[in-house]
């Protein structure tokens, strides 16, 4: 199985409008990309979806709101 940037979640973010929680993301990245999907990123891969939406989180790439967070077209680096 190939890998899934971590782009693809954020894009998922978006698509969607919805503001999330840790746990609430964690469950719609599996429902959208599988149980045994992997995700990488520029720096790091081979990540679960949970792993990926905590190195996300740690990386800055959320917006928090009063309903959880979201995130932006701006997150998402462009190389």
């Amino acid at each position: 199985m190939a890998s899934i940037h971590g782009h693809e979640v954020l894009n998922m973010m978006i698509a969607s409008g919805e503001h999330y929680t840790t746990e609430s993301l964690t469950a719609a990245v599996t429902k959208r990309f599988g149980e045994t999907a992997r995700f990488h990123t520029c720096s790091a891969e081979g990540m679960t979806a949970a792993e990926v939406v905590t190195f996300l989180a740690a990386r800055g790439k959320f917006i928090p709101a009063e309903e959880g967070f979201s995130t932006h077209e701006s997150k998402i680096c462009k190389h």
